[in-house]
């Protein structure tokens, strides 16, 4: 157990994320999606929301500031208008974590998974709302 540092983020993920560099892109998806399949380094958190685990990633890893849309979600239903109301709540946590004005990337369905084989790595939470699909880019630590 670490101090500050949400119990959700593992040793196995934390290491992960740390080995990560600027510029890599982090996978983090639902029960649906066929993280195996991709070849990556999954982790799994288990049962949680899709926000909670994100949450969770961003107190420790910074998206890109130098990118338009360090943080994509899979399109909902073919319609890149419409969202979920976990996809909403990703967003809140994200702008809120992020030092600039934050839109989404979306990603049409099909295109997400030819995409999540250019990843660095997936981790795979067993939340059960659809949709549930992130590429999040990291950005750098500056010295604060």
């Amino acid at each position: 157990m670490l101090k500050g540092i949400d119990p959700i983020l593992g040793g196995a993920l934390l290491h992960l994320l740390d080995d990560m560099g600027h510029g890599d892109q982090l996978l983090v998806v639902d029960r649906n999606f066929p993280a195996a399949s991709t070849g990556l380094p999954v982790v799994r958190v288990g049962e949680a929301t899709m926000s909670r685990v994100i949450g969770a990633l961003l107190g420790v890893f910074p998206l890109d500031e130098f990118v338009d849309t360090p943080l994509e979600r899979m399109e909902v239903d073919g319609d890149p208008a419409v969202t979920t109301a976990e996809q909403d709540a990703v967003l809140d946590i994200a702008r809120a974590a992020h030092p600039k004005p934050l839109e989404w990337g979306v990603i049409p369905r099909l295109d997400f998974y030819e995409r999540a084989r250019g990843a660095f790595a997936v981790v795979h939470v067993l939340d059960p709302a659809p949709w549930g699909c992130f590429v999040l880019q990291k950005g750098v630590v500056f010295d604060e």
